[in-house]
């Protein structure tokens, strides 16, 4: 048994250990080479999620005696969003006792840091945790989802936000009324159910179907028209996304004619760069780009709407012109 891997004793100790000092940071702009393919892995999942991220950016001094250090430990990974260390293992028993042995002691030192240790088969299951990815999915479908999108745009964190600040608006603008919110089937329904429980004030539902086309600048044909009577009512037209516009003109046309006391819009995601047609957008929680997304209520060919995320299309899947 050599010194380092020697128990450690209250001897052993220097006052570095556990200290502040015994926090050493990598130098500033030094090179890394991931040790594992593992970590090359783990890093390409956490740049998909775009979650921030540190290959060993510092050491934590485990025991040492005088001015030398008999033992460290540098975690594979930091991610500052989460103020999180991760250190990745395999399967060998081996290896696992060796950093749970040190992960303990690391804990007992430095009480104030976060630290996990994660196998593989985990990483769906800690990034689920943190609310970037659905624990419903299983490691095939993620690894699909992975090759199919870019990267993700919005992240559930952020998706509750701006929902929470849409609500508050809403409950702010229409205080002392009830307004009526009209939901557009079917990629609205994620958005609408949360946006209605941030809602501080009695308020009614109804939905609308319209047929399906091709692109936004199509015939209109509604499938499914209002249940409420909405004359002399605040009505709120809730959308997923806005594109050209053409069709947000021709539902708000439609909704003017039943005499509502006012009408507005609030739409998750308003995708200026394809407008044709000026329309009254009173509540916005994303502006995006030409991009086509998935996740929270939006599909592609019926798949990926149950997300908690919104994720970008790898282009070529929709668009014949485009290349990988």
């Amino acid at each position: 048994m050599t010194l380092a891997d020697a128990p450690a004793t209250a001897d052993t100790l220097a006052p570095t250990a556990g200290s502040p000092a015994g926090i050493l940071e990598r130098p500033t702009g030094a090179p890394f080479v991931f040790a594992h393919p593992s970590e090359r892995e783990f890093a390409r999942i956490l740049d998909f999620y775009r979650i921030a991220w540190e290959y060993e950016p510092r050491s934590f001094v485990l025991r040492a005696r005088d001015d030398q250090i008999l033992e460290m430990f540098s975690p594979d990974f930091y991610l500052s969003d989460l103020d999180l260390y991760v250190e990745l293992t395999t399967l060998r028993q081996r290896l696992v006792t060796k950093k749970n042995r040190k992960l303990r002691r690391l804990r007992e030192l430095y009480p104030g840091i976060k630290i996990t240790l994660l196998y593989k088969r985990d990483y769906q299951e800690l990034l689920a945790k943190y609310g970037y990815g659905s624990a419903e999915l299983d490691p095939p479908d993620a690894e699909t989802l992975r090759g199919e999108a870019e990267h993700i745009l919005f992240t559930r964190g952020q998706i509750t936000r701006a929902v929470r600040r849409l609500g508050a608006a809403v409950t702010r603008d229409y205080a002392g009324r009830a307004p009526i919110l009209v939901g557009i089937l079917k990629g609205v329904t994620f958005f609408l159910a949360d946006l209605m429980r941030t809602i501080r004030l009695p308020v009614a539902v109804d939905f609308m179907a319209i047929s399906q086309f091709k692109g936004d600048g199509g015939a209109v044909r509604i499938l499914k028209d209002l249940d409420l009577d909405i004359q002399g009512r605040d009505v709120i037209l809730v959308e997923d996304i806005v594109d050209t516009g053409m069709t947000l003109r021709y539902l708000l046309a439609h909704l003017a004619g039943r005499g509502p006391s006012s009408l507005a819009v609030c739409t998750l995601l308003d995708k200026r760069a394809r407008r044709l047609v000026d329309v009254p957008i009173r509540y916005t929680g994303f502006e995006l780009r030409d991009e086509f997304v998935v996740g929270y209520g939006l599909d592609h060919r019926q798949r990926y709407r149950n997300l908690p995320f919104l994720a970008k299309l790898r282009p070529e899947l929709y668009r014949p012109d485009a290349r990988p």
